[in-house]
């Protein structure tokens, strides 16, 4: 097995994992490794016209939990192809309810609602904190978003022990037994001195002396010690907060594991690991002060929310974000035509007015969602000539009915790619490492399992630009605690690093229509 220093890329990609339990702290994670690399925050309501340039290193976030960003060639002209990683930000959590405030049988509880399609039996007996984003009020009548996580265990939801008949196999009403409980009741009153109903009590006339609410207030919706706890996490009083959005997650830190250290033990693998691989691949393409000298493309990343639940939202992939991105984008003037016309930018004059499908024609998105390692438990779950291995390199998800967006072109010009990249400080055994190269693996689900999808195919619908479906192998997909290959990480790196440089020589080579 590799050596000490080949863990390095793993140990900082659980570091990424540590300090992102939810979307919105992935995207903060994101942001900050960006700006540590050059890359200068722009936002959509401004006009980028004047202030983007070739050369130049972007990024723009909505909603505070999707991030794109991108650099542009110093050699870019309108209409030029833009090479893009797309991932998403989102894993499947339970969600702490707008009213969550519950109790039973002298228990403290916590009503939650599930998000995406989680293996929600794994979340029973975790230590589980809560992490997400607060609104406050500010000074000056103002209202602004905090990023608060509540990293010590607050909430547990207890199995039922076999001896009163504990399901084999588990099964559960996820409405009524999958309240966390966070508390007893006996204890609440002697921090307290009072019982929760004449807290409550207490709290609503204070509050009425305040004024007309048109909803109920935190403190009345939720546990008011939980409330305190959000308020000393955000550095404010509890009553300058006005809404939040909180999700639960295992406190359990992410860690690497295995025999011989080649296992990422954590949750929120799917679909961090691929968020991770987007942001340091984009951000290693550019390491060399020369990187962009004669691109003549965007290098682009774009890691959405809501992956999980279909994409459908405002910040989701299957929204307006990325092709009104790319539509900027595609009409920005190239180095020597800056100064000219915005409506006449080509060299020779002529209109740009089909920049932007002549980009689309020209681009490839990259999906890049976590795929399945082969579970040598179940072996006879997967088809046998496509079954993943951890550690031997980013799979390529193949689906003759289109739940991945891969064709035969889009294979080709990746595999050209990992032949190009840096080699890895750990290769599968038999691998040549002498002239570099990352090794890729296939996969197809077999014709008797279901198939899962990705952002791939809407995008490539929605935008008409090639597209192929990757990630790296993982087991125990959607469960509270995944499992990754160590190695995989790098070889997902560099892979990306070598699509970034070298896509704009290559594109034309890839020849179908």
């Amino acid at each position: 097995m590799a050596s000490k220093a080949s863990l390095k890329r793993a140990e900082d990609f659980v570091e990424f994992l540590n300090a992102s339990p939810t979307p919105f702290h992935a995207v903060r994670s994101a942001k900050l490794r960006l700006e540590k690399a050059g890359f200068k925050q722009i936002k959509e309501r401004d006009n980028w016209t004047p202030s983007l340039t070739p050369g130049g290193k972007y990024y723009l976030t909505r909603n505070a939990s999707t991030i794109i960003a991108f650099a542009i060639g110093q050699a870019w002209k309108p209409g030029n192809p833009v090479s893009m990683v797309g991932a998403h930000t989102d894993s499947p959590c339970l969600r702490i309810k707008p009213v969550s405030k519950r109790s039973g049988e002298g228990f403290l509880q916590v009503g939650v609602e599930t998000y995406g399609g989680g293996m929600w039996h794994t979340w029973f007996d975790r230590d589980l904190g809560a992490a997400g984003r607060v609104m406050v009020k500010t000074q000056g009548g103002g209202m602004e978003q905090k990023l608060v996580r509540i990293s010590r265990p607050i909430c547990r939801i207890p199995n039922l022990a076999v001896h009163f008949g504990g399901s084999v196999p588990f099964e559960f009403n996820k409405e009524t037994q999958l309240f966390p409980i966070t508390g007893l009741v006996s204890a609440e009153l002697n921090r307290t001195g009072k019982t929760a109903e004449e807290s409550s009590k207490e709290t609503s006339e204070a509050e009425k002396e305040a004024g007309f609410n048109p909803l109920k207030t935190p403190t009345q919706r939720h546990h008011p010690y939980l409330i305190q706890f959000i308020a000393d996490e955000a550095g404010c009083k509890p009553d300058e907060i006005l809404d939040f959005e909180l999700v639960l997650y295992d406190t359990q830190a992410a860690c690497i594991g295995g025999l011989n250290n080649e296992f990422v033990f954590s949750a929120r693998l799917d679909n961090l690991g691929m968020t991770y691989c987007a942001v340091e691949g984009i951000i290693q393409s550019l390491s060399s002060p020369s990187a962009l000298k004669d691109d003549s493309t965007i290098r682009l990343i774009a890691c959405f929310d809501h992956e999980e639940i279909g994409s459908e939202s405002a910040q989701g992939a299957d929204s307006n974000m990325l092709p009104s991105v790319i539509r900027r984008l595609s009409c920005l003037p190239s180095s020597a035509d800056s100064e000219k016309s915005y409506e006449k930018v080509n060299g020779n004059g002529d209109d740009n007015a089909t920049a932007y499908e002549q980009t689309l024609a020209t681009s490839l998105l990259v999906s890049a969602d976590m795929a399945h390692s082969v579970n040598p438990n179940y072996s006879a779950k997967y088809e046998s000539n496509h079954s993943p291995r951890m550690n031997e390199g980013t799979v390529i998800k193949i689906n003759a009915n289109v739940r991945y967006a891969t064709n035969s072109p889009g294979i080709v010009l990746l595999q050209e790619c990992a032949r190009r990249a840096k080699a890895a400080s750990y290769q599968p055994p038999g691998t040549k490492t002498s002239s570099g190269g990352v090794p890729l693996q296939l996969l197809v689900v077999r014709n008797d399992m279901p198939c899962g999808s990705t952002i791939g195919p809407m995008l490539s619908a929605s935008l008409g630009v090639r597209t192929i479906d990757v990630g790296n192998p993982q087991l125990a997909m959607h469960s509270i605690r995944e499992t990754a290959g160590c190695y995989d990480v790098e070889h997902g790196v560099n892979l990306f690093e070598s699509f970034f440089e070298h896509y704009g020589e290559m594109e034309g080579k890839v020849v179908v229509d």
